[in-house]
């Protein structure tokens, strides 16, 4: 072992550990690397510059504009809510429908935003039927992830994968040579999920239901100069839970302020912003020299006493609040709403909420009023989950267009007109050109950490070809297998490591830069055993992809996740079987489509 491949080794270990730990986002894990092989001097900087003309990561960005532009065109929405006609079927028969619809959209359009407009429906099926949402949040994800694995667009790790592919001088994948394998795992996974999802998913409460029973009021009240309350603190006087008042938030001179019931003393002037029962109303309005707003002639705004509305939204992708803390965005001032609680990974934080970071996926249990829900509605930084949205108003012409765009993009790289990453710039001057969608909108729906995620770890995958790491790796592995493996049976055992291996890691690590590390291996182990990459490429596709078992493993998994108010082991329960559906599928159907 050389210095080199011992560094190389170091730095795939650390980030291992940096993706694993969650407290650094993986892009910056992956930028991180791309920088210290700059300064290392492993590779000459042009070498590493190199990895920017790989076309993939140019491709995913399109693709992710052109299936904003189907979204906004109203092509999903319009799917979407023609499918509440069957709320009235079988649960078997309409996880049937609604996996082979959710599966077919993804398979040519970007897997999460079609499981961000899908949710809303699936959980005003799931009213309309009178079962838990949790019933059916799962399948459709899990259909999603299915449908990805059956084009080349299906999902990024697709074209990355063939990005590698032709890096390394092999030709790139086609656009329907994965349904090979993904047509008949999907066929199996939609009659697993249609047959088992009743048995096996559980029943979950939302927030929103739990505290639902608990009615209160919004209302602000002014400390009034010489009131009996200034000095005193919430506790003294009398602000607090026992008498049916909750101090949601304090304003004094325009500036939230930290509230501690027995600490933090009334001033004059201070707003309160408060969530009263019905007797607590009662109570706000006997305390001398605090009046509520609703009943002063005041120049501010106001909430006045309404009652509260509790509402549920999810943190959807690129939203703007992703990052930030409760705090930090002046959720009250900002949105006139109040956070009450968040659903994260399975748990409800009712606690210190002011303070956690929001990421993508979490719940946000929230009180507001009639008006301010409406116009909390129309964020794009909140998905709001009570009821499916409106198809959105778009002429046919649009439509079409935009329909027609992406099956252009389709049917040029199928039959080798163009190469795809042409083929899906023209489509996206095409969505541009016509107003289909706004180029600062496109720009939004882009998923950058994605590409640069990607762009960092190809570094270290043409760093690992480099260095001799890979074949020093694919050297350690050919051994291992050699002492049990008979010749004649070695490329398909390999094959069936490779696809354990991936399918592992992406359960608990990044598919895409799984996909980026493993696709080099994958081409150097074929070349050492003399046979063709493509099944091994091909394998590592699907078990980037056909991650099921946990919820961190795949990006719609975590944007469900708190939704239907799942666990850990609800994941696990019933996505290790389906894992391990696609692994005996993948295994025998690889070797008959793609021979060694």
């Amino acid at each position: 072992m050389t210095w080199e491949i011992a560094f190389v080794l170091g730095l795939l270990g650390f980030a291992v550990v940096m993706f694993v730990w969650e407290k650094v986002p993986p892009d910056v894990t992956a930028i991180t690397l791309f920088t210290v092989l700059l300064l290392t001097g492993l590779l000459p900087r042009d070498k590493v510059f190199s990895v920017l003309s790989n076309t993939a990561p140019f491709t995913i960005g399109a693709m992710f504009i052109l299936s904003a532009a189907l979204v906004q065109a109203g092509a999903i929405d319009r799917l979407a809510t023609s499918l509440e006609a069957f709320s009235k079927w079988s649960y078997f028969t309409v996880i049937m429908v609604l996996a082979l619809v959710v599966g077919a959209a993804s398979a040519f359009v970007n897997n999460t935003p079609v499981v961000v407009v899908f949710v809303p429906v699936a959980l005003s099926l799931a009213a309309k039927m009178n079962i838990p949402a949790s019933k059916l949040l799962i399948p459709v994800s899990y259909a999603a992830v299915l449908g990805g694995c059956c084009t080349l667009v299906g999902t990024s790790t697709n074209l990355l994968i063939s990005g590698v592919a032709t890096a390394h001088g092999q030709p790139p994948l086609t656009m329907f040579e994965l349904a090979n394998v993904g047509v008949p795992m999907m066929i199996v996974g939609t009659i697993y999920i249609a047959v088992l999802g009743w048995r096996i998913l559980p029943e979950r409460t939302s927030m929103a239901a739990a505290a639902g029973e608990k009615r209160e009021y919004l209302t602000e009240a002014f400390v009034q100069p010489g009131a009996t309350a200034v000095g005193q603190t919430l506790s003294e006087a009398g602000l607090v839970d026992a008498k049916g008042v909750r101090v949601l938030e304090l304003v004094r001179h325009d500036v939230p302020i930290d509230i501690h019931p027995k600490e933090t003393t009334l001033a004059a002037g201070d707003r309160l912003y408060l969530a009263c029962r019905p007797q607590g109303i009662a109570h706000a309005r006997s305390l001398e020299g605090v009046d509520l707003v609703s009943e002063l002639k005041l120049p501010v705004a106001q909430i006045s006493a309404h009652e509260g509305i509790l509402v549920e939204g999810v943190v959807s992708p690129n939203s703007s609040l992703i990052g930030l803390t409760v705090r930090e965005v002046h959720f009250l001032q900002r949105y006139r709403t109040v956070v009450l609680a968040v659903h994260r990974r399975g748990r409800d934080v009712r606690e210190h909420i002011d303070r956690m970071r929001l990421r993508l996926g979490d719940v946000l249990l929230m009180m507001g009023t009639d008006k301010t829900v409406e116009q909390l509605r129309s964020s794009d930084d909140l998905l709001l989950i009570d009821r499916p949205p409106l198809p959105a108003r778009t002429s046919t012409a649009k439509l079409v267009t935009v329909i027609a765009s992406i099956i252009g993009v389709i049917a040029l790289s199928s039959f080798n007109v163009l190469p795809i990453e042409v083929a899906a710039l023209i489509a996206c001057v095409v969505v541009f050109v016509t107003g289909i969608i706004k180029p600062k909108d496109a720009y939004r729906a882009v998923e950058w950490d994605i590409l640069f995620l990607i762009y960092g770890m190809l570094a270290v995958g043409l760093v690992m070809q480099e260095t001799g790491t890979s074949a020093y790796i694919v050297d350690k592995l050919v051994l291992l297998v050699d002492q049990f493996a008979p010749p004649e049976h070695k490329p398909l055992i390999m094959l069936a490591a490779f696809y354990l291996t991936a399918t592992i890691l992406t359960e608990i690590l990044s598919n895409n830069a799984i996909a980026a590390l493993m696709g080099p291996l994958a081409i150097t182990l074929a070349q050492q055993l003399g046979v063709d990459p493509k099944p091994f490429l091909i394998g590592i596709c699907i078990a980037a992809s056909a991650a099921f078992a946990t919820p961190i493993g795949y990006q719609t998994n975590t944007y469900v996740y708190g939704i239907g108010g799942y666990k850990f082991t609800d994941f696990l329960k019933f996505g290790l079987p389906l894992n391990i559906l696609c692994f005996v599928i993948a295994i025998y159907l690889i070797p008959l489509f793609w021979p060694f």
